[in-house]
């Protein structure tokens, strides 16, 4: 049995990560870490799973936790797990990091976009970033740290990747309009979160200046070998799951003065996401929608072609807590150790 544990257990990706490894033939969650509930009852605090987790919350004591397991689930806030990661800890234990402290390579940019120091910036180069579907070879037995992809990037990314691998789009025309459910702002109580604030509203949050941004634009990059600059702009509707993620871009026009047809934008889905058990390429027509994702680590993605235009519209959907975030990090480490990319993770989505 794999021994785990999990700091940040009571936040929602933390308490999302419980819920799906409950349920992992091969694990045994062993630290229920957790700063704000330490000696408390976890099922007190989740009745959900009450008789289901037997167990007391426990602090972040990572001197003992690295003794005590083989990975660890850090959903923690950004800064946390680069403010104390140490090689010791490194040579004793396998983390997957929920935060963005590892995801963005270059320092400057991170520290420009998230507005801290990096405390350990000699492990940014080592840590893999986790999206499976991209980096799936570069995730094995001998990786000792996964940078677990944010929510609203796993959305953007795996919606136009094919796009922008095939170059298929200008991707200097790439435009992403984003919608995301409260619980992407985590459990901590903030006014603006609040139900009144909340209910029977919409709002663009972050314009032109969501850290999640350099993220999207880093990996897409990697994808077309070339720097990327786009805009993203995140919007808080009132619902409490689900990323919708709605992309634009300008078809690169062929030698022959012809813009790429349906089939060929087709084609190159279904060239990168045939055999990918967790994304889904809707039939033609079909939009993606929040609700066929709940509960699930699915992406549904498609597309419509404006030939007035010559652009292609690209929508995603997933649901955040789970493949963008716990799911994912699941997937992650089961490619740590071996494992069936898959296992634990057959959820069927939810209908309300």
């Amino acid at each position: 049995m794999i021994k785990v544990g999990i700091i940040g257990a009571t936040g929602y990706a933390g308490q999302e990560l419980v819920r799906i490894l409950l349920n992992h033939k091969e694990v045994s969650i062993v630290w229920y870490g957790s700063r704000s509930y330490v000696d408390q009852n976890y099922a007190d605090i989740f009745q959900n799973l009450f008789t289901l987790v037997d167990a007391k919350c426990m602090d972040d004591n990572f001197a003992e936790l690295c003794e005590a397991v083989d990975v660890i689930f850090t959903a923690t806030p950004q800064g946390y797990l680069a403010g104390l990661l140490t090689e010791e800890i490194l040579q004793k234990v396998k983390i997957v990091d929920l935060s963005a402290d590892y995801r963005i390579k270059d320092v400057a940019t991170y520290e420009k976009w998230y507005k801290i120091e990096h405390k350990s910036p000699q492990f940014i180069g080592e840590a893999v970033y986790g999206l499976c579907e991209i980096n799936r070879g570069k995730i094995t037995n001998q990786t000792r740290l996964v940078a677990n992809p944010g929510c609203y990037t796993t959305c953007s990314i795996l919606t136009a990747y094919p796009l922008v691998k095939e170059g298929l789009i200008d991707v200097d025309t790439l435009i992403i309009d984003a919608k995301s459910g409260t619980s992407g702002a985590g459990r901590g109580a903030k006014t603006p979160n609040l139900f009144c604030e909340v209910n029977e509203n919409m709002k663009a949050y972050g314009v032109a200046s969501h850290r999640h941004t350099p993220e999207i634009e880093e990996q897409l990059g990697y994808a077309c070998d070339k720097e990327v600059c786009l805009n993203f702009t995140p919007h808080l509707v009132p619902m409490n799951r689900g990323i919708l993620a709605t992309e634009y871009a300008k078809l690169v026009k062929k030698p022959d003065g012809t813009y790429p047809a349906e089939a060929e934008i087709r084609s190159a889905y279904e060239k990168y996401y045939e055999g990918e058990k967790f994304v889904r390429v809707l039939k033609p027509g079909v939009c993606p929608e929040t609700k066929w994702v709940e509960g699930s680590n699915y992406v549904d993605v498609n597309f419509v072609i404006d030939d007035r235009t010559h652009r292609v519209i690209m929508m995603g959907a997933l649901d955040n807590l789970v493949k963008g975030a716990a799911g994912q990090a699941v997937q992650n480490m089961n490619l740590l150790f071996g494992l069936p990319e898959s296992m634990g993770l057959e959820l069927v989505p939810m209908f309300p």
